[in-house]
């Protein structure tokens, strides 16, 4: 059960009528939804084909495709680009498919890459980022760095393995963990933080690391071991039809990390923890990289996992210009959580949450500003310039939850035509500021006007 300070403001039945307000003018311009889609390029990729059976893969148990999908791979760059196709049937891979600029890795229907379970396969390490953090570790099962004009596409199915070792690392990693954050929260240089044998920190099924034009279309990702999908210092993506069901720990459906121009559409989530995810980098580390997450839009989407929706908490970097538009959220702890602590820094605003149906979820928007793991740092984070419009929920425990540092409150949020019929608290906060509320309806009682609360 999570514990209130006394400077929070708890209300649990009745809601008073609130004085009215006159709303907040925005700050600047910002593209709309239209134009961030229409400026989204897709990957430019020649109409050739490789087929990895032509270059020795079979579909024998046991046997390692790998191989043949380098060789494939290699052949499609030589030619200038083109499509490594995967046929139809089982095909294991004992270690990480790497993809190269023009590639379009093609997963037929009924088609299946299981990978290896073993850690070691994933070595040598990769620069790559752990929970908004550089370093050099395991290679993500799917990986592209430095790389235009890739794609992942077809009907096929990524298996990270139920039986990966991975799995087991959760509970051994909080040593590594720690000693990666105090790197990157210190300065440490990247070149001398390698978590490589010995270490156990998971990685990503599948991760973009420094790309431009990318589409992600159409397959069903399965059992990875930490992340699903990773977008990282990313320009122009398209992630649309994808099929998500992974419940292992911290399996986020879709991380965009630092990730610019951005369409997340018609996908399908089932997860163990949030299903799209916006971050920008963890602390000092993500200050200094200083690379946004900015101009995105997520919509038609169908979500379910412990959270819906999610920014930060890595988002030191800033995260601006987000729109998500008409999702269906089902069921879990919080449908809409924005993350944060006295590490962070950053700046997150003009965020617009519109025409959602959301079923049942123990709390239905949380500003989690004082999130765990502080390692004693002064770098409030400044959350702004936020409307939420035209929810219809049907239960939420928690209408509201607030908890910011009283340096930097939460404030410049709107809720507006939102629509809940089952719940038992519909307010606590800590630190707010300008909060504003039209046509709000909490069951038989409805808010309208504005709050000021904080020390």
């Amino acid at each position: 059960m999570r514990q209130y300070k006394p400077g929070s403001l708890l209300i649990f039945c009745s809601i008073a009528a609130l004085s009215l307000s006159t709303g907040f003018a925005e700050a600047k311009s910002w593209l709309t939804p239209e134009e961030i889609i229409s400026a989204i390029e897709l990957p430019n990729i020649p109409d050739k084909n490789f087929n990895i059976k032509d270059f020795g893969a079979r579909a024998i148990e046991g046997n390692d495709s790998l191989p043949a999908i380098k060789a494939a791979i290699e052949a499609a760059v030589q030619a200038g680009g083109g499509k490594v196709i995967v046929p139809e049937g089982l095909w294991y891979v004992k270690g990480p498919i790497h993809l190269k600029s023009r590639i379009d890795l093609h997963l037929a229907k009924g088609s299946r890459l299981l990978f290896s379970e073993h850690p070691e396969d994933y070595l040598p390490a990769v620069l790559t980022t752990w929970e908004g953090t550089e370093l050099y570790s395991y290679s993500p099962l799917v990986y592209a760095a430095n790389v235009q004009d890739v794609a992942i596409t077809g009907e096929g199915i990524l298996d990270g393995n139920e039986n990966s070792h991975f799995k087991e690392w959760q509970m051994q990693q909080e040593d590594d963990m720690q000693r990666l954050r105090n790197m990157g929260a210190t300065g440490v240089p990247r070149e001398k933080r390698v978590f490589a044998e010995g270490t156990h920190l998971r990685p990503a099924l599948l991760q973009f690391f420094s790309a431009e034009r990318v589409l992600l279309e159409n397959y069903t990702i399965v059992n990875s071991p930490f992340w699903i999908n990773h977008l990282v210092y990313t320009k122009s993506a398209t992630v649309r039809g994808l099929k998500v069901d992974s419940h292992f720990a911290n399996n986020d459906g879709l991380d965009i990390e630092s990730s610019q121009l951005v369409l997340v559409e018609n996908n399908w989530f089932r997860t163990g923890d949030d299903s799209v995810a916006i971050k920008s980098g963890r602390d000092l580390d993500g200050r200094t990289i200083g690379i946004p997450s900015k101009d995105i839009v997520v919509r038609n989407n169908d979500m379910g996992g412990e959270d819906g929706i999610a920014l930060g908490s890595e988002m030191s970097g800033g995260v601006s210009n987000v729109h998500f538009i008409d999702n269906i959220l089902r069921k879990g702890v919080s449908a809409i959580r924005f993350k944060s602590n006295l590490d962070r820094g950053g700046l997150v605003e003009h965020i617009r949450v519109s025409n959602f149906e959301i079923e049942s979820f123990e709390t239905l928007f949380w500003f989690q500003l004082n999130y765990p793991g502080e390692l004693g740092g002064n770098f409030p984070s400044t959350y702004r310039d936020i409307v939420f419009k035209n929810f219809k929920v049907e239960e939420a425990g928690i209408f509201l939850e607030v908890h910011a540092p009283a340096a930097a409150p939460l404030e410049n949020v709107k809720f507006i035509e939102i629509q809940v019929k089952k719940n038992t608290t519909p307010l606590i906060l800590e630190n707010a500021r300008n909060l504003e509320f039209s046509n709000v309806r909490i069951g038989s009682q409805t808010i309208n006007g504005k709050i000021d609360w904080s020390q």
